[in-house]
């Protein structure tokens, strides 16, 4: 990564009934919002329809967005597990439509995400959203799921370990 370098990065945070997105630019030290928000399924379909709405909501963003490089937040497993499986299934659309792309996708704990972007690996949401607004001053979060996504975009661009971007192969038909 060049010191003059910018980069595109997609943060996502996943959910069956609402998937949070965030886009922000990196370029040396500085981050700049670019936008944000959410891609919703009904709860009254079915799983697979649920599955399908996010899968086309989020190749949506991708179209128009297009990232460099993408990050999820990890699923922690809690005493529901059918509802852990649910989110485990959101969480795949997450991983497989950049993937798709040859969008490079990492992961980063919900603890891990906290304290890159607060310094407190158990802050809450309040703590989250005062830093969203210094770090990103521009920008206008949608809801408290595009402000997860923004935090795992941001958490991307503190880490700094971007893998050299994937050549897509050309397909000849």
């Amino acid at each position: 990564m060049g010191i003059n370098d910018t980069y595109r990065l997609l943060g996502m945070d996943p959910g069956l009934r609402f998937m949070g997105w965030g886009v922000i630019d990196v370029a040396g030290n500085k981050m700049t919002h670019i936008a944000n928000g959410s891609v919703a399924s009904d709860a009254a379909d079915d799983l697979a329809t649920r599955l399908l709405s996010l899968e086309q909501g989020l190749e949506s963003v991708l179209d128009e967005w297009k990232p460099d490089y993408a990050a999820v937040e990890q699923t922690f497993v809690n005493r529901d597990g059918a509802a852990t499986l649910k989110l485990g299934q959101a969480r795949a659309v997450c991983l497989l439509c950049p993937a798709r792309r040859n969008v490079p996708v990492y992961e980063y704990t919900p603890n891990y995400i906290k304290r890159a972007v607060t310094g407190a690996g158990h802050a809450d949401k309040k703590q989250i959203a005062a830093m969203l607004a210094i770090l990103l001053p521009k920008a206008e979060v949608a809801n408290e799921h595009a402000a997860d996504a923004l935090a795992v975009a941001i958490t991307l661009g503190h880490r700094r370990d971007f893998t050299p971007l994937r050549i897509k192969e050309e397909v000849s038909v």
